[in-house]
C-alpha cells in the first residue's frame, strides 16, 4: 500500500515567484513597520561601528606607534627640484626653524606620487632618515640626548633621529613619547566605547528584529490555522494531519528564521560591504584591486553551491512534511498497530522515510562541508596576497604599516559578510520552500459557501426533508441517488442498511460537510443551503459511533468552550442523558480533566460525554450515527432511555442495527446501494418479508458480527 504524501508540493522556486512571494509578506509587516525601520537604522549604526573597529589600529600604528618622520634636506631647497616639490607637496610639509629645513609625517609621504617620492629620495631632496616628534619639555626634562642632535622645530616640538634612541631606556623613551601614550590610551578607550555602543545596539536591534518577527509569524500561524479550520471535510480526506501540523509549526518558523536573519539584516552585510570597499580604495586604490581579483571567484563560487543547495532545501521541507504525516498517523492508529504486532512492518517504512531524509540532509551538509571551506580557502589567498603586495609596499614606504594592518582586518571582515550572504541565501531558499506551501494553503479554497441572503425559520420545529438528493464522493460512483424522504417534528427515525448504502453520507449531506448535487435537502422548509452554516449545525447535534475526546476538564468537553453555556445547564443536561451520577463521583467533578481521546472513560462514558455535547447547544434535530453499537447493554438503555425522553421535544434521526434502538423509532427507512427501498415500522417490515427482514435474520444469524450491517458511506 503506497500513501501519497506529496500533495501540494509543487511550485518551482524560480526568481519571479520568490519576489511573488515576499510580496505577499508585505501586509504582514506593514503594522510592525515602525520597529522594522527602526532596527533597520541601528543597524545601519553598527554597521558604521563595525567600519570604524578596524579603522582605530591603523590611526593607533600610524600616527603614535610608528610615528616617523622625514627630513627635507636645505641644501636642496633652491634647486629647480625643491621649487618642484614646494610648488606641488609643500603644503604636506612642517617648517621648522632653521631655515630651509622642513619635516614631513610618514603618513603624508604616501600622499606623494611614488615616481616623484622615488626621484626626490634619489635626489635626496627628501631623506631616509627617520626622526621622532616629541615635546620639547620632555627633552629639556629628562636630558636624554644633546641638543645639538635634535631639531627645533616651529612650536613645541622637537623632532629626534630614531637611531639616536638605540640604547636608552624604555622608562625614558615612554616619558619622551608620553603624548603619543596619551593617544594610544584615547584610542584604546574610544574603541572599547564603540565595542560597548555596538553591543548594546546589536541588543536592541536584535530584540526589536525577534519581537517584529514573532508579531508576524504569529499573525501569519493565527490566519493559517482559521483558512485550515474554514476549509471542508473533503480537503481533509486528502491532506494528512501531520503534513498540516507542519505548516503550522515547522514551515512558519522557517518563515521567522528567514524575516529576521535575512529580510533587514541582509542590509547590514550590503552596508558593510559597500563601507569596506570604500574605506580600502581610500587607504590604497591599487592594493583594493588586487584585494578584489577575488571577488569574481567568490561570487561565482557561492552563485553555484547556491544553486545547488536550492532544490535540496526543498525536498528537506517535503520530507520532512512527509514524516510528520506519517508519524501523526501511525501514532494515533498504535492501537491497531500493536493489536496486530505490525510494529516490524511499520519501523521498515519509518525507516525508509527516514533514510530517505538522511540522504537529502547529508547531501546539503556535502554542499556546505565544500563551500565553506573553500570561502576559508579564498580568505586566506586575500590576506596572502595582502601581506606579499602591501609589505612589499610597506618596505618601499608607499603605504603605511598602520595601513596594512587595517587592509587585513577589513579583507577577513569582507569575507564575513560575503559568506553571511551565501547562508542566508540557502536560509532564504528554505523559507521560500515553506512559504510557497503556507500561502499555497492560504489560497486554497475548498470551503462549504454560505448564502448571500442567509434565512432563518420563524420556529425550530425539526421537520426534515430529502427531495431527490443524489451525490457521490467521486465522479462516476454515485453514493446516494434520488433520495427522499421526510420526518416531521418530534419524529424518532431509524435509518438501517448494509455498509456502503449510504447512511452515514446522508449525515455528512445534511451538516453540509459536503455539498450535494442534485435535489433538496429542507429543515424547517428553508433548503440548507440557504442557512447560515454554523446555525444550521447548531441545530443539528451530531453524536458519532467514534466519539472524540479533548485534552481538559469534563465541562469543557460538554460546552467546547462557550461560556454561554451554564453550569445550571451542564448539569440539566447530564441528567437528562444519565450522566449526572457519574461526573459527582469523578475527583473535581465537571472540572474532572480527561486526557487526550478520552483514554481514562469507557466507550459508554464517552459516547454519554458525546450526547451531552450535542444537547448542550439544543438542537431541533438530533442524529446518532451508531451510538449505541459499540457499547454496554447497561449503557446502551441509558442512551435509549435519553432517546424516549428527548423525542418528545426533538427531532430524531437514528442510524442503528440493534433492534432495541430501531424499536423506539415511530418509521424506519430501509438504504440499499444508495436508495431507500424500504419505509415503514418495525412490525410492518418485518411483515414484508424483504430486504429489512433478511437483514434481521441474518443479523441473527451471525449474532458475533453486527458490523455487516454498520455504518458507512
Amino acid at each position: 500500500m503506497h500513501f501519497d504524501y506529496g500533495y501540494m508540493e509543487e511550485g518551482p522556486l524560480g526568481k519571479p515567484y520568490n519576489i511573488g512571494l515576499l510580496k505577499r509578506l508585505i501586509p504582514y509587516a506593514r503594522p510592525y513597520r515602525r520597529p522594522v525601520f527602526l532596527a533597520l537604522v541601528l543597524t545601519l549604526l553598527i554597521t558604521l561601528f563595525d567600519l570604524s573597529i578596524p579603522y582605530l589600529p591603523k590611526v593607533a600604528i600610524d600616527r603614535y606607534i610608528v610615528s616617523f618622520w622625514y627630513p627635507i634636506n636645505q641644501k636642496m631647497i633652491s634647486s629647480p627640484l625643491a621649487e618642484e616639490f614646494n610648488r606641488r607637496y609643500g603644503h604636506l610639509a612642517d617648517a621648522t626653524k632653521e631655515a630651509g629645513l622642513g619635516f614631513i609625517s610618514d603618513s603624508r609621504l604616501k600622499q606623494i606620487d611614488p615616481v616623484d617620492l622615488r626621484r626626490y629620495q634619489e635626489e635626496r631632496l627628501i631623506s631616509r632618515e627617520r626622526f621622532y616628534r616629541v615635546p620639547a619639555e620632555a627633552v629639556d626634562q629628562h636630558g636624554v640626548l644633546s641638543r645639538e642632535k635634535v631639531k627645533n622645530g616651529q612650536g613645541p616640538y622637537l623632532y629626534i633621529p630614531a637611531k639616536e634612541l638605540k640604547g636608552v631606556s624604555p622608562d625614558r623613551i615612554a616619558a619622551l613619547r608620553h603624548k603619543d601614550l596619551r593617544g594610544l590610551f584615547l584610542i584604546g578607550l574610544f574603541l572599547l566605547l564603540l565595542i560597548g555602543g555596538s553591543l548594546i545596539l546589536n541588543y536592541w536591534e536584535y530584540y526589536l528584529l525577534e519581537r517584529s518577527g514573532q508579531n508576524m509569524m504569529q499573525d501569519i500561524r493565527m490566519e493559517l490555522f482559521s483558512r485550515i479550520q474554514g476549509q471542508a471535510i473533503q480537503f481533509f480526506d486528502r491532506n494528512p494531519v501531520g503534513r498540516l501540523v507542519t505548516r503550522v509549526t515547522n514551515d512558519i518558523e522557517n518563515l521567522n528564521e528567514m524575516f529576521k536573519s535575512v529580510l533587514v539584516t541582509v542590509f547590514k552585510d550590503i552596508f558593510l560591504l559597500s563601507g569596506i570597499i570604500v574605506v580600502l580604495v581610500h587607504l590604497n586604490w591599487r592594493l583594493a584591486l588586487i584585494s578584489f581579483t577575488l571577488l569574481p571567484f567568490v561570487f561565482g563560487l557561492t552563485i553555484f553551491f547556491s544553486r545547488q543547495a536550492r532544490e535540496v532545501f526543498r525536498e528537506i521541507r517535503k520530507n520532512l512534511a512527509t514524516i510528520n504525516a506519517f508519524l501523526q498517523e501511525r501514532l494515533s492508529a498504535i492501537r491497531i498497530i500493536q493489536l496486530f504486532v505490525r510494529e516490524k512492518v511499520q519501523l521498515e517504512r519509518f525507516k525508509g522515510l527516514n533514510h530517505e531524509n538522511y540522504l537529502t540532509s547529508m547531501t546539503q551538509i556535502r554542499i556546505f562541508a565544500v563551500f565553506m571551506p573553500f570561502m576559508e580557502v579564498f580568505s586566506s589567498v586575500g590576506i596572502a596576497l595582502l601581506i606579499w603586495y602591501g609589505g612589499g609596499e610597506v618596505l618601499g614606504e608607499q603605504l603605511t604599516l598602520g595601513s596594512l594592518v587595517a587592509f587585513i582586518g577589513y579583507i577577513q571582515m569582507f569575507f564575513k559578510p560575503i559568506r553571511d550572504i551565501s547562508e542566508k541565501y540557502n536560509i532564504m531558499q528554505s523559507a521560500m520552500a515553506s512559504m510557497e506551501r503556507i500561502f499555497g494553503l492560504m489560497d486554497h479554497k475548498e470551503v462549504i459557501q454560505e448564502p448571500a441572503t442567509p434565512k432563518r425559520p420563524v420556529r425550530a420545529e425539526g421537520h426534515l426533508q430529502f427531495k431527490n438528493v443524489s451525490f457521490s464522493y467521486e465522479k462516476g460512483f454515485p453514493v446516494l441517488i434520488d433520495v427522499s424522504f421526510e420526518i416531521k417534528p418530534g419524529q424518532t427515525v431509524a435509518l438501517v442498511g448494509l455498509t456502503g448504502s449510504g447512511k452515514t453520507t446522508i449525515i455528512n449531506l445534511l451538516e453540509r460537510f459536503y455539498e450535494f448535487e442534485r435535489g433538496n435537502i429542507l429543515l424547517d422548509d428553508i433548503d440548507i443551503r440557504d442557512w447560515k452554516i454554523g446555525e444550521l449545525r447548531s441545530r443539528v447535534g451530531l453524536v458519532m459511533q467514534d466519539v472524540f475526546i479533548f485534552a481538559g476538564s469534563i465541562a469543557e468537553n460538554i460546552s467546547l468552550g462557550d461560556k454561554n453555556i451554564t453550569r445550571a445547564t451542564l448539569e440539566d443536561i447530564s441528567r437528562q442523558v444519565n450522566l449526572y451520577q457519574f461526573i459527582r463521583r469523578l475527583p473535581g467533578g465537571y472540572n474532572h480533566e480527561v486526557k487526550e481521546e478520552g483514554v481514562t472513560l469507557s466507550a459508554g462514558q464517552r459516547q454519554l460525554l458525546a450526547l451531552s455535547r450535542a444537547l448542550a447547544y439544543d438542537p431541533a434535530v438530533l442524529v446518532l450515527d451508531e451510538a449505541t453499537s459499540s457499547v454496554d447493554p447497561e449503557t446502551e438503555r441509558l442512551i435509549q432511555d435519553s432517546i424516549f425522553r428527548l423525542s418528545r421535544r426533538q427531532t430524531a434521526l437514528i442510524i442503528a442495527h440493534r433492534p432495541s434502538t430501531i424499536q423506539l423509532a415511530d418509521k424506519v427507512l430501509v438504504m440499499h446501494h444508495g436508495r431507500i427501498v424500504e419505509e415503514g415500522t418495525h412490525e410492518e417490515l418485518m411483515a414484508l418479508g424483504n430486504i429489512y427482514f433478511r437483514l434481521n435474520r441474518l443479523r441473527e444469524k451471525n449474532a458475533g458480527t453486527p458490523d455487516l450491517i454498520s455504518p458507512g458511506r
